[in-house]
């Protein structure tokens, strides 16, 4: 009778998985397979429908991951990890230290985990990911601060016709309404409606102040951008709340593990 070591995959399942996105039904994807370093991770239709082993075509690897004892999330089809590059996520090859340590080059991998309640994938530093430099005064904000993965919606590429449209708006309808009642009023600006102390940076606000146009996700093309978004982990309740429920679809992931078999294949003994 062997006995099983405990091991923490950090939410994730033990073995290979397939990482959904519930707001596009895409897929994680490393783009056209690569395996060179700084490769983009994106989202891509599923390009093999069975969970089983056997069934699968090996082609489709570059779409399947796995989480290493270090808690670092892979790719299966290169074995590297996943990265995160500015606000996106990449291959990443293991590189050797160079000084000032931890700076873009050199730093230890970022770990990732699921949460299967929320369906949140969290990205987690043992550094600040900003990676200030040495003459920098020390800050722990970034310790402050819940880092999360996302799906980015896309509009589909104008046309003639809209522009045509939009010409025809503003060039011959605004004038009728000069004899509405005076000059049309200008579009209000942040700082005119609210002039506060706050500060908001905008990964903080690209959610919850996307607006309705921004919610749009028409583009035909098959790929969708994966981004981390950044929220202060104190605030992040409340800031949920401001999310439109589009908004939190794009934050949520359903894992899909892998099967040796099917569940019919299998013989009981």
């Amino acid at each position: 009778m062997t006995q099983e070591t405990a091991v923490d995959t950090f939410g994730f399942p033990v073995g290979y998985f397939v990482i959904k996105s519930v707001a596009t039904g895409k897929v994680f994807d490393v783009g056209g397979d690569s395996i060179e370093d700084g490769t983009e991770i994106l989202l891509f239709p599923e390009k093999e429908k069975s969970l089983v082993e056997s069934f699968r075509d090996p082609s489709t690897n570059n779409q399947v991951f796995f989480i290493d004892t270090s808690g670092a999330l892979c790719s299966r089809s290169s074995g590297h990890a996943l990265d995160i590059e500015g606000e996106r996520v990449v291959l990443r090859h293991r590189r050797p230290i160079s000084q000032p340590f931890p700076n873009s080059y050199a730093h230890p991998l970022p770990k990732f985990s699921y949460r299967q309640k929320t369906g949140e994938i969290t990205v987690h530093f043992g550094y600040d990911p900003t990676y200030p430099p040495p003459t920098a005064s020390p800050s722990a904000n970034w310790t402050t601060r819940t880092y999360l993965l996302t799906a980015v919606p896309q509009r589909r590429p104008r046309t003639m016709l809209d522009n045509a449209s939009e010409f025809f708006a503003s060039n011959f309808l605004t004038p009728i309404s000069l004899f509405a009642g005076g000059p049309p009023a200008s579009p209000a600006r942040p700082d005119h409606v609210f002039d506060g102390e706050i500060d908001l940076r905008d990964d903080d606000i690209v959610e919850e102040e996307r607006g309705e146009e921004g919610e749009v996700d028409d583009d035909p093309s098959p790929c969708r951008e994966l981004r981390i978004v950044t929220a202060s982990t104190s605030e992040k309740e409340m800031m949920d709340l401001l999310l439109s429920e589009r908004a939190r679809q794009r934050r949520r992931w359903v894992i899909l593990p892998l099967r040796v078999s099917t569940a019919r294949s299998r013989v009981a003994s």
